[in-house]
């Protein structure tokens, strides 16, 4: 019932073609010798073979970019960031049965998860979206006026495709006194209190999901929950972070824009945004409103990109004042945030 639900999902893409289903890794790999796919979705917890073990047949034997699609159970979490390791594209929840919500939005996000896997390839291709979406106007009204100078910096991050990787390099590279982050990776829940565990337990700095509330310290970085916006707040010289929930913003939640326009509302030229690897223009428009607030803008340059959408679309809105490869950007963070 998965397989069929999947296949009717993609399906209503009419940018998308589904060739095959596959009830086990070997199925798939006859089916492979007969034609090869652009992009696979792949199970975890499959009969014969488990799809990690399949993940690293494939990527050693004929790349194909794969998007790993599992539960929501939080103990396959560690198991789906491994698969991000051997090479898996992106992670994304399987669709609950049964919620028309879940449905429509997991529709969404499995349509562009695969179109942003086929852009991670040589070949470019070109996406049309096809789907009204809405900004972050639905979370928070646009922001006016500038901000008071702190002595405090914030670094406000978005990634989305192949960001998972991205972070752990950038983060690693970051000292533990480093200016206070907060970090929006389009991820299912569960899967992003995973993550933040996994880069704590990698990096000099702290790294956990964010809770409402939480504030925003030096030397540690909240990543924004699956499935909630976050929000920079200010109280006095105190930053913290919202947790809302709200509409899908660019397609997203969490969503780039939200929390890029909290942080040109309540940090304004204290603050440094970050874009990096991703699919669609989410964080485009709210880097705009960070660098007209008096924000620096940074986003990652192609070359280092796995798919360059969302920094080449904050770049064709000029709102990006540095454009530079993966491994710069610590220490131009650490130049402009202390």
């Amino acid at each position: 019932m998965v397989r069929q639900t999947l296949s009717e999902v993609l399906s209503s893409d009419p940018e998308i073609e589904v060739i095959a289903t596959a009830a086990d890794p070997f199925a798939a790999a006859d089916k492979i010798r007969e034609e090869v796919p652009d992009v696979i979705t792949l199970d975890i917890e499959m009969p014969r073979m488990d799809g990690l073990t399949f993940l690293q047949k494939i990527m050693a034997q004929h790349p194909i970019p794969v998007v790993i699609c599992s539960s929501l159970a939080e103990e396959g979490a560690q198991s789906a960031l491994k698969a991000l390791e051997y090479g898996a594209v992106e992670i994304i929840a399987k669709p609950r049965l049964g919620s028309k919500r879940f449905l429509e939005e997991s529709r969404l996000l499995l349509c562009q998860s695969v179109k942003a896997a086929a852009g991670a390839r040589v070949r470019a291709r070109t996406h049309h979206a096809v789907e009204p979406k809405l900004t972050a106007d639905s979370v928070l009204s646009a922001a006016t006026g500038a901000m008071i100078e702190t002595t405090e910096k914030i670094v406000a991050i978005g990634a989305s495709t192949g960001g998972t990787e991205a972070l752990k390099v950038l983060l690693e590279a970051l000292p533990p006194d480093c200016a206070g982050m907060v970090i929006v990776q389009h991820m299912p829940e569960l899967f992003t209190r995973a993550f933040a565990k996994r880069l704590d337990s990698e990096c000099e700095i702290s790294v956990k999901e964010a809770e409402p509330n939480d504030t925003v310290l030096r030397g540690r970085a909240l990543i924004a929950p699956g499935n909630q916006h976050m929000l920079l707040k200010r109280s006095g010289a105190r930053y913290y972070v919202d947790i809302k929930d709200g509409p899908l913003v660019c397609r997203h939640r969490p969503s780039v824009d939200v929390l890029f326009r909290s942080a040109a509302r309540y940090a304004g030229q204290n603050a440094v945004g970050v874009i990096m690897t991703g699919m669609g223009d989410d964080g485009a428009n709210g880097m705009l409103e960070m660098k007209q607030a008096g924000a620096m803008t940074i986003a990652q340059d192609e070359e280092t990109c796995v798919v360059f959408g969302m920094p080449n679309e904050a770049i064709k809105r000029h709102a990006v004042d540095r454009v530079l490869p993966l491994q710069a950007i610590a220490g131009t963070i650490l130049t402009h945030a202390g």
